[in-house]
C-alpha cells in the first residue's frame, strides 16, 4: 500500500484517467490503482461515491482529494519535484503549461466525434471541417514544438505536456486522422512508452462495452 491512490475509470475509454495515469508512471511515483466503471445510464454513481465533480481521475492523498487530470499532475509535480514533469526553464514550462491547457478545455470536435478507443479496429472516419482544424492545430502543436525541443518529445524529455496529449494519440491512430510523417513518428514513439503498452494491454483486455453515444 501507498500513500496516493488515484482512480480511473475504464481504461480502454477514460482519456482524462488515462492522463493523470501517465503522468505519475512517467514520474515513477508508486500509488495504488482503483477503477470504478462507468455506468452513463445511472449516472456513474460510483464516480460521485468518490469525486467532487462526479468525475474521474481522483487523486486521494491522506485526507486530501484532487480532481482533474491537470491538477492532480501539477500536484504530483510538486510532490516529486525531481521528476521533472515540467520542463525546467522557465519559458519552456509556461509553453508546456499553455499547450496542456489548451488540450484540457479545448478540441471539442474531435472529442465529440472521436473518443478515445483502445478496442477499436483502426479505420478512416469521415469527419467535419471542425474535427479537421482540431487536427491540424494539434499537429502544429508537436511541429512546433519538437522542432524546438529537438524531440524525441515535445519539450525533449516525457513530460507533463506529453500526457496531456496522451488520449489524442489513440484517436489519430484508430480514426486514421493523420498521415503525416512528423505525426506519426511522435504517436510511434509515445505508443512505445512502457506506460502506454501497459495501459493499451489492460484496456485490450477489458470486458466491458460502453456504446460511442454514451461515453
Amino acid at each position: 500500500m501507498t500513500d496516493l491512490t488515484l482512480y480511473i475509470a475504464n481504461k480502454n475509454y477514460s482519456s482524462w484517467s488515462l492522463r493523470a495515469w501517465m503522468a505519475m508512471k512517467a514520474a515513477r511515483v508508486a500509488f495504488d490503482e482503483q477503477q470504478i466503471l462507468l455506468d452513463v445510464p445511472a449516472g456513474n454513481p460510483g464516480f460521485k461515491a468518490i469525486s467532487p465533480s462526479g468525475q474521474l481521475p481522483v487523486l486521494v492523498h491522506g485526507d486530501i482529494k484532487i480532481w482533474e487530470s491537470l491538477a492532480i499532475i501539477e500536484y504530483i509535480a510538486e510532490l516529486f519535484p525531481e521528476a521533472a514533469l515540467w520542463p525546467k526553464p522557465a519559458a519552456d514550462r509556461a509553453v508546456a503549461r499553455a499547450i496542456s491547457l489548451e488540450m484540457a478545455s479545448g478540441f471539442r470536435a474531435l472529442r465529440n466525434a472521436c473518443p478515445m478507443n483502445f478496442r477499436r479496429t483502426p479505420s478512416v472516419l469521415a469527419v467535419n471541417e471542425n474535427v479537421l482544424a482540431d487536427v491540424k492545430r494539434i499537429e502544429t502543436i508537436w511541429r512546433e514544438q519538437i522542432a524546438r525541443s529537438g524531440g524525441p518529445f515535445l519539450f525533449g524529455a516525457f513530460s507533463a505536456a506529453d500526457a496531456m496529449f496522451a488520449p489524442v494519440v489513440n484517436r489519430f491512430s484508430v480514426y486514421q486522422l493523420t498521415q503525416n510523417a512528423d505525426s506519426l513518428a511522435y504517436m510511434e514513439r509515445i505508443q512505445a512508452l512502457p506506460a502506454w503498452v501497459e495501459w493499451r494491454d489492460a484496456a485490450l483486455a477489458e470486458p466491458w462495452i460502453v456504446t460511442e453515444d454514451e461515453v
